[in-house]
């Protein structure tokens, strides 16, 4: 997609580019420049939020920031203008516009740079034929960043289409349904038209299809925007309800009496928070719905001694070979899981359902769920089948440190096939994890705890867990997820068989 347009007067526009993850939107987060800074090209102008990661967005070419489209906080879909820069360095800063003096939350639209003559057109609704970039204009290619790894939770995945290639870029509806009546005048002294139902383009397609006018509906989303909710409702009245007068002659049964109308349901603004939902939790919600209706779950639960594993834990910490590399329970539990898959290679595959296909993986790409401020994710360890101890406890570490960082890129959060969550870290017993989308099983861990249990015939205070296994049951049944989470355990209550088994 051209992430960029040269005007007559020499302002360059860069608009939000589709980051390689086929998004349609993001969210900018902070700007680093503002009206009247230099910038090179290259250089990290703002920060967006897609469903993702976060990612830097640098400018691809050298002049003077000449207006920004857009304030922090506001959700921009792609391809639309965020920056203006006046590439000959001359022009003045355009004064800032209504929409970038709104408040974060009232998704402003945005506004081509104004000229004592005559109103330029919106940028969502003419364009000029990109350009074909120079080559070093080609250059963005920003890093991923995401916040501080917890360890909980399922991973998210997005859900959005990505836009075809080779057609011209246009601005999305989306953009186009953002653009609010503010006041009865447009900014120009002319009378403002009418404002247009504020709804984005699968909202607009739901009414078509249910043949709603979003005209006659009451919208109940932030800043007056339909949502499918509203649509829905306004179906709803609409539903023919049996009457005397459209019953069988006397003879027949007495009428159907109209059913009670749903309570209404009401809001206490002033002892409640709303918060929207958008970027990663967004993502997760889509994909996490998708995945629980759509793949039919089977969870398996088996409480297991892990004493003997506690203690190779602590006696691995020791030892010079894993010096400096993380080294806890986590560590070979995933080395027991991957043990278990070796042993049962039909659990690791996915469900093609194109083409009516089991995909069977001859490879392990083992994500561990993690919980961040701004949702749960699931980076995962490319190939953990083919890595030994070592080398996955520097993975795990690398992991970690890379998250906390928080430039945990998008390409580390795809592509998993099976997933641990350690739900243990927070005190819980056990869990019914949902798959993350596309994966066979996910694994949850327990907290390790001390508990009365039986060992060689006497009742001792032993290391005790409980795990659950999460699987599609259209590519596992239940003797092979039995298989699977047996095993584990096994090796957990014996860590030798990592050497007998593995």
């Amino acid at each position: 997609m051209t992430t960029m347009t040269e005007t007559a007067s020499g302002l360059r526009e860069f608009k939000m580019p589709d980051v390689g993850e086929g998004l349609t939107e993001a969210e900018i987060l902070k700007w680093y420049v503002k009206a009247g800074d230099t910038v090179t090209d290259g250089q990290v102008v703002c920060e967006v939020e897609t469903a993702k990661a976060a990612v830097e967005l640098p400018i691809p070419f050298d002049g003077v920031v000449h207006e920004l489209r857009f304030p922090e906080g506001t959700t921009v879909d792609v391809g639309q203008v965020i920056i203006a820069v006046d590439v000959d360095g001359g022009a003045a800063p355009a004064a800032p516009t209504a929409e970038a003096q709104a408040p974060a939350a009232s998704a402003p639209a945005a506004s081509a740079p104004a000229t004592p003559s005559a109103p330029a057109a919106p940028a969502e609704r003419t364009e000029a034929p990109p350009q074909k970039p120079a080559a070093s204009e080609e250059k963005p290619k920003p890093a991923g960043r995401t916040p501080v790894l917890v360890g909980y939770g399922v991973a998210e995945s997005s859900t959005k289409r990505r836009p075809r290639r080779g057609v011209p870029a246009q601005q999305p509806e989306a953009a186009a349904a953002k653009v609010a009546v503010q006041s009865e005048l447009n900014g120009h002294g002319h009378a403002a038209v009418a404002a247009r139902p504020l709804a984005k383009p699968p909202v607009r397609k739901l009414a078509k299809d249910l043949g709603v006018d979003l005209a006659t509906v009451t919208p109940s989303g932030p800043d007056g925007i339909i949502t499918r909710e509203d649509v829905h409702a306004a179906v709803a009245p609409a539903a023919p309800v049996e009457t005397p007068a459209t019953a069988a002659p006397a003879s027949a049964p007495a009428p159907v009496r109209a059913p009670a109308p749903a309570p209404v349901v009401t809001y206490d603004g002033a002892r409640e928070t709303r918060i929207p939902v958008k970027g990663v939790r967004k993502a997760t919600a889509a994909a996490m719905v998708g995945s629980a209706f759509t793949a039919p779950h089977v969870t398996e639960f088996v409480t297991v001694d892990v004493t003997r594993t506690m203690k190779l834990v602590e006696e691995l910490k020791q030892d010079k070979e894993l010096q400096g590399l993380r080294v806890n329970p986590l560590l070979l539990i995933a080395k027991a899981l991957l043990v278990a898959i070796k042993r049962h290679p039909e659990v690791n595959a996915s469900w093609d359902e194109a083409n009516q296909e089991i995909v069977q993986k001859h490879y392990v790409n083992l994500g561990i769920a993690a919980a961040t401020p701004r949702g749960l994710i699931v980076p995962n360890i490319k190939d953990a089948h083919a890595k030994t101890l070592p080398q996955l406890a520097e993975s795990l570490g690398e992991l970690v440190a890379t998250a906390r960082d928080g430039k945990t890129s998008p390409a580390a959060m795809q592509g998993g096939t099976v997933t641990i969550t350690n739900v243990g870290v927070f005190g819980v017993d056990t869990g019914t994890p949902i798959l993350n989308p596309g994966e066979s099983a996910i694994l949850a861990v327990g907290s390790i705890k001390l508990q009365p249990w039986v060992h060689k015939g006497k009742v001792k205070p032993r290391q005790v867990t409980t795990l659950a296994l999460s699987f599609d049951h259209r590519l596992v049944d239940g003797e092979l997820g039995s298989k699977v989470l047996a095993d584990v355990a096994a090796i957990l209550e014996q860590p030798k068989r990592l050497i007998t088994w593995g």
